[in-house]
């Protein structure tokens, strides 16, 4: 059985939701129109806590990298991205292409703008340091606002 909890942050009121193996989504605003079965409110869990207080410090200014255990469920190829993008340093930005060179396939653009997007663990997973090739922002499951105030945290400066 999962555990859930809701935390306000400066991009709205998140809900953060774990197994019994780590941290497995962090839902924005516009995400949490359903709950999948089998979870439970939880403000005890521990990944949910640690979640919380890392979340606080990066978001003033106090964190650049994240502790918490991760258990996102996904494709092997969604994992591979998602690892590739754990690699993008704070602060920094990568375009699709760019990811899809780390991973060793570089026609996989398209995939792993996909798999960009089903990413269930924003920010903990900085899908939102992913950019297009032009350099502008693209996509992104909380909105490119959001998109936006993440890359302002990092102390980068874009406007879509």
């Amino acid at each position: 059985m999962g555990s859930y909890i809701y935390h306000d942050t400066p991009i709205g009121k998140i809900r953060l939701r774990s197994s019994e193996e780590g941290l497995c989504a962090l839902d924005h605003v516009n995400q949490q129109d359903s709950l999948a079965a089998g979870y439970v409110l939880n403000p005890e869990c521990p990944f949910l806590r640690q979640a919380q207080v890392e979340l606080d410090e990066y978001f003033v200014g106090e964190r650049e990298s994240f502790e918490t255990r991760l258990s996102p469920i996904g494709t092997s190829f969604q994992r591979q991205v998602w690892e590739a993008l754990t690699g993008i340093p704070f602060g920094q930005t990568a375009s699709y292409s760019e990811i899809a060179e780390m991973i060793g396939n570089p026609k996989s653009v398209r995939a792993v703008g996909a798999a960009n997007g089903k990413n269930p663990l924003s920010i903990f997973i900085p899908c939102h340091r992913v950019i297009g090739k032009s350099g502008k922002l693209v996509g992104y499951a909380g909105g490119l606002a959001v998109k936006q105030t993440l890359l302002r945290v990092e102390r980068l400066e874009f406007n879509y």
